[in-house]
């Protein structure tokens, strides 16, 4: 049965896909398949953490975010206005603050521990944030006023918005990398408490700065990777194609674009996934389960723990990043109030322990699995309520109520499955494989 489980179990997924198409709409069924291959990228960085490492990183969605934003700095072009009243400050403030940096690194080299070094990296950080102040603060007001209902930030660099997946999860690494260096050393609590707090620092940031990525007002209409619905209902060979096949132009066009998305967001699932497998299989995969099993013993056979720890916590963070930038792709939009730590790492979470924490195959099913009930939940209980109140009169206040309670059958569901799978499957529906 283990040899055939994982078949059947997405045979059964993609069952129930097929019939959101025939039952609800093709184009939804692709809405649902593309976020769900979104989700299962996400969810192997996840398991990269702690399927491999037993790393409990409670910050997923502040790593995404920070993929979103990439995607905002590579595609959106640069606004020449806002450049012009503040981006030599903005500049300027960041030269200063790099400054600042190799300043303290040099005084804590160079000078010799004691009250003096405390006293002179102390007045390094004073002035140098009063100087940086003076100069930042003009600038982003500045940035801030120019044309606020329509940019009121820089822009980005005006490249192809697909290049910002890989250079999302350099972003997402380099941060991870000072994350990690700063919280790795701490107790796994204490590391899920850092990892929380930091990434809801890095969504207050996004959501604050306005001049970086127009903060709440959100960044609307990047560009894509694929044609647009109304380029192609104009295209004459596609209204010969939709003819041909007797389909309508309009539903053609949006099962079109999405299948091209599907295929762009496949193609990086399936990278991500060979090389989580080649890692996994490796010499180093085994070492990393050794350190996760017991890092007493590994230590003692002269591993460096916490040098390995930060090593898979960048790469995880890289995977994350790059499912960020691909969602916020998907969407066409930046909305950093959409981003909920704990509501959406929570679920990510699900995805890799329903699935099966350390198979890179089950963290895939849970993704997959958790999102299409996230989605689903809700329509099905509408029917389901309307099903079973359907003898009571309409404004009776019990169908009300069950009608509106409907939309909350979603958290119930997903509960429900998370339950039924530590009951019956303690280790995930597609369990680690030990070698």
């Amino acid at each position: 049965m283990t040899g055939t489980r994982a078949p059947i179990l997405f045979a059964i997924i993609f069952g129930l896909l097929l019939l959101v198409g025939f039952a609800q709409s093709w184009s939804l069924a692709l809405a649902i398949f593309n976020l769900c291959l979104i989700s299962a990228v996400m969810a192997l960085g996840l398991n990269i953490q702690w399927g491999y490492a037993g790393l409990f990183n409670v910050g997923v969605m502040g790593f995404a975010a920070l993929g979103g934003m990439t995607a905002v700095l590579v595609s959106y072009p640069p606004v020449a206005e806002a450049w012009a009243a503040g981006g030599s400050g903005i500049l300027v403030s960041l030269i200063l603050s790099l400054l600042t940096v190799a300043a303290l690194v040099f005084a804590y080299r160079k000078m010799p521990k004691g009250n003096l070094r405390r006293v002179v990296m102390a007045a390094i950080l004073v002035v140098a944030y009063l100087v940086v102040r003076y100069v930042y603060d003009p600038a982003v007001n500045a940035i801030e006023s120019t044309n606020p209902a329509a940019t009121g930030f820089l822009g980005g660099m005006g490249l192809p918005i697909i290049f910002s997946w890989l250079l999302g999860g350099v972003v997402a690494a380099g941060v991870a990398w000072l994350i990690g260096k700063i919280s790795l050393g701490l107790r796994s609590d204490y590391l899920a408490i850092a990892t929380l707090g930091i990434s809801e620092i890095i969504i207050a940031m996004l959501k604050n700065e306005d001049w970086l990525t127009r903060g709440v007002k959100n960044v609307v209409g990047l560009p894509r990777p694929v044609p647009y619905e109304v380029n192609l209902q104009q295209a004459a060979w596609f209204n010969e194609w939709a003819n041909t096949l007797g389909v309508s132009v309009v539903e053609f066009s949006s099962v079109f674009v999405k299948l091209c998305y599907a295929g762009l967001f496949a193609a990086v699932l399936l990278i991500v996934l060979w090389l989580s497998e080649t890692a996994l299989r490796s010499p180093w995969g085994r070492m990393m389960r050794a350190i996760r099993d017991n890092e007493v013993a590994a230590n003692a056979m002269g591993k460096n723990v916490t040098a390995r720890h930060l090593q898979i916590f960048v790469l995880g963070s890289a995977v994350i990043g790059i499912a960020g930038a691909m969602l916020t792709t998907l969407d066409g939009q930046f909305t950093p109030g959409s981003y909920q730590p704990l509501r959406f790492t929570f679920l990510v979470w699900v995805m890799v322990i329903v699935g099966g924490s350390g198979n890179n195959w089950g963290a895939i099913l849970g993704g997959f699995l958790i999102w299409f009930f996230w989605v689903e939940a809700e329509p099905i209980g509408v029917w389901f309520m309307q099903t079973v109140t359907a003898g009571l009169p309409d404004g009776n206040a019990f169908k009300d109520h069950m009608l509106d309670s409907a939309s909350h059958l979603r958290h119930i569901v997903v509960g429900l499955i998370l339950l039924l799978t530590l009951r019956f499957a303690p280790r995930g529906l597609i369990p680690e494989v030990k070698r």
